[in-house]
């Protein structure tokens, strides 16, 4: 197995440098698009409502995500709580909203990061990182002084701050962002941030720019690369169509899970459109619009029930 990227970081002190830069920038945080501004060094909260310390709900080996993550032996998942998204349709508000988990510390996160090791996990998943880049990379220090040796996933809803992003280079060897909407006014009634999708273009651009394409080893398992995942939403809320031409004008080969799982949760039934689930014919229509932009690197769960036959259209 290749050696993690954050290895040669934490060897030269640079990975602690950056952790005590980031934790600093906590005092008026800006660490997210949000800009808050609030003193989390003193459990000031601003919109994640999160303050010094991480907080987590659960942790294990997860079987359930992305084929190339998972592999034979699971992806060692790490469920942060809180979000600095407002998603009206959140299929895990009891983490994200609600605020389930307990906090912990930069060396009681480290040792969850030896454990999953320990168990055998492909890659250590870090699920809505975001508002605690800091923290996690406060325990990474700790871990791999520790022994930890295993690629590191930054599973995000995708509202990332570009200059945090870059002080993740060679830290993080998959990233794997949702790339929720294309239209301004729906991503503010949805998850109340009008700014989505410029942020997440600029994110998804860095992301790219960091790690390229998807590349798996001999085991058909990530090592490297970026991983996005769209939830495809009714009456076409989500701009599937424009999200898909985006992500092939960063790579043709970029690996793409047109997700299908979308269903009422949370506030949903606020938003009238988003009362329902997906009907067969809408996700076989935003499978389309990944095929004629020229992805063709799908996750490979399609959910076959769901879709007829999709086929790329040839130009005549």
């Amino acid at each position: 197995m290749a050696t993690p990227s954050y290895i040669a970081l934490h060897e030269s002190g640079e990975l602690k440098r950056r952790a005590q830069e980031l934790l600093a920038a906590l005092a008026s945080c800006g660490i997210c698009p949000r800009n808050c501004q609030v003193n989390r060094l003193e459990d000031e909260t601003g919109f994640c409502r999160s303050g010094r310390l991480a907080k987590v709900s659960s942790f294990n080996a997860h079987f359930g995500e992305e084929a190339p993550l998972v592999g034979r032996r699971g992806s060692g998942t790490i469920f942060l709580t809180n979000c600095n998204l407002g998603c009206l349709f959140c299929q895990n508000c009891d983490i994200s909203h609600l605020g389930y988990g307990h906090e912990v510390s930069a060396s009681e996160l480290a040792a969850m990061m030896l454990a999953l090791q320990q168990q055998g996990c492909h890659n250590l998943n870090f699920v809505t990182p975001t508002h605690f880049v800091p923290q996690i990379l406060e325990a990474l220090d700790q871990a791999a002084a520790r022994g930890l040796r295993v690629p590191l996933v930054y599973n995000t809803g995708g509202y990332d701050k570009l200059e945090t992003l870059k002080c993740l280079e060679g830290v993080f060897d998959i990233y794997m962002p949702d790339a929720k909407y294309s239209d301004p006014e729906v991503a503010q009634q949805l998850s109340q941030a009008p700014d989505y999708p410029e942020v997440n273009r600029a994110a998804l651009r860095e992301m790219y720019r960091q790690v390229g394409d998807l590349e798996m080893d001999e085991r058909n398992v990530a090592v490297k690369g970026l991983l996005v995942r769209h939830l495809v939403l009714p009456e076409g809320l989500a701009g599937t169509r424009e999200v898909m031409a985006f992500l092939a004008s960063l790579s043709r080969n970029t690996y793409v899970n047109v997700m299908a799982q979308y269903r009422p949760c949370y506030r949903a039934d606020e938003q009238p459109k988003l009362a329902r689930g997906l009907t067969r014919r809408e996700y076989q229509d935003a499978v389309q619009a990944a095929l004629d932009t020229g992805l063709s690197r799908l996750d490979e769960r399609l959910p076959r029930l769901l879709v007829l036959p999709a086929q790329p259209r040839v130009e005549v």
